[in-house]
């Protein structure tokens, strides 16, 4: 048996301890049944339901792994652009995320199929220490598309792309 700020009060039966929860204005709730003896509480069940709740909360938001980013560019991207997309792939990266780089070739621009693959090269290229590349880049259709990944064990490098990125953001 525990008592409202976490005391022991001692093993007891089941009656003595619900005429002390009424006593005191509080429920008298069943924290481990499963213990020998069962553990109960004197508490407030609906502040107990609600940190249970928050608790779980807090677990399901933790155990959230990595998500998958997109970021999309053309093959006729501004300069301005591109280091703006190049910059939200790194802190994608750094915040632990998988990120899908996606070149979209409309009508014409089919038949340059090297200039977006030029602008895929050099993205690789730049962002080469701060993660992997999973897949290398292909062409889906009018679509040239690379998987990156961020780089196993970087502890050290993940607040510099996380520099990089406030850095950018703060000179716009």
């Amino acid at each position: 048996m525990i008592d409202e700020d976490g005391g022991q009060l001692g093993v007891m039966q089941p009656f003595e301890a619900m005429k002390l929860a009424r006593e005191k204005g509080l429920d008298l709730v069943e924290i481990s049944p499963t213990a020998d003896p069962p553990v109960c509480k004197i508490t407030d069940y609906g502040k107990y339901q609600y940190q249970l709740n928050k608790k779980a909360h807090e677990q399901r938001k933790s155990s959230r792994g990595s998500q998958l980013k997109e970021v999309k560019f053309r093959p006729n991207t501004a300069e301005h652009d591109y280091q703006v997309r190049k910059n939200q792939i790194l802190r994608f990266l750094g915040e632990g995320h998988k990120v899908r780089a996606m070149i979209f070739h409309r009508g014409r621009e089919m038949a340059h199929q090297e200039v977006g693959r030029a602008k895929m090269d050099r993205l690789l290229l730049e962002i080469g220490d701060q993660g992997q590349i999973e897949t290398m880049p292909r062409m889906e259709g009018n679509v040239l598309v690379a998987l990156l990944a961020p780089k196993k064990g970087t502890g050290a490098s993940r607040p510099s792309a996380g520099q990089t990125a406030s850095g950018a953001q703060q000179s716009q």
